[in-house]
């Protein structure tokens, strides 16, 4: 019989991964136009290092193969985002991105692999790893929180899709259920979080949603308060 932890651990693979799938949009017009226009390449590059943390969080720790798979998925994804950055970034920016890449998502996790290895037991490597992924994963919440209080200013939903603010939300009560059946506060930390700001989103989206709102164009994209915080002057596992 399968167990809860398991169906939790799937349904948490699956709306983790539409998560990561959200910001396709935006490079497919990238890579459309050619050009990064006004978009930041952080946001990218720290969602990949957290990626990485999760995979090796998920391999260290026994019973968490469903947290690296999905993390090793997404962090195949994000790779490809950044490498698109470096493709199409203007001279500057290219330069920016490749920095933040090198140190980022390579020097520091080769750096944070090697060490653990080399210098902790088993049980530290779970902490270490986890409380890393706890902490970059409480990174990427300035994303939700800006696109929460544009919506509260303009009083519109627009740049707010609701099918990611609902997929937002369900991953982080998957997860949070997950962590709570595997008394994992690592991954329950964020999660919890995330499923209080999903479900802060699915109120300001029942307050401020309008049956006549027009369509967003081809600019903004679907994936919402993502977008929204790589615009200049404008969310685990």
């Amino acid at each position: 019989m399968v167990s809860l932890i398991t169906v939790f651990g799937l349904l948490g693979n699956i709306t983790t991964g539409l998560v990561y799938l959200a910001p396709a949009k935006t490079f497919w017009y990238i890579v459309q136009r050619r050009s990064t226009e006004e978009f930041d390449c952080l946001p990218y590059v720290v969602k990949l290092l957290n990626g990485y943390m999760w995979v090796y969080y998920g391999v260290v720790k026994p019973n968490s193969i469903l947290v690296a798979t999905i993390n090793g998925f997404g962090s195949v994804l994000e790779l490809i985002y950044v490498a698109i950055f470096l493709i199409f970034a203007p001279p500057r920016m290219r330069t920016i991105t490749a920095i933040l890449f090198v140190v980022l998502d390579v020097v520091f996790p080769i750096g944070a692999v090697l060490l653990t290895q080399m210098l902790c037991n088993r049980e530290m490597q779970i902490n270490v790893s986890g409380f890393l992924s706890l902490l970059f994963s409480v990174a990427t919440y300035g994303s939700p929180l800006s696109i929460m209080k544009t919506v509260v200013r303009t009083k519109s939903v627009k740049y707010m899709p609701f099918l990611l603010s609902l997929i937002l939300f369900v991953n982080g009560f998957t997860w949070t259920v997950y962590a709570v059946l595997t008394h994992d506060w690592f991954i329950g930390i964020p999660n919890g979080s995330g499923f209080v700001l999903g479900t802060a989103q699915m109120v300001l989206y029942a307050i401020y949603w309008k049956p006549k709102q027009s369509k967003t164009t081809c600019g903004d994209v679907d994936d919402g308060w993502q977008h929204e915080s790589l615009m200049s002057g404008s969310a685990p596992s």
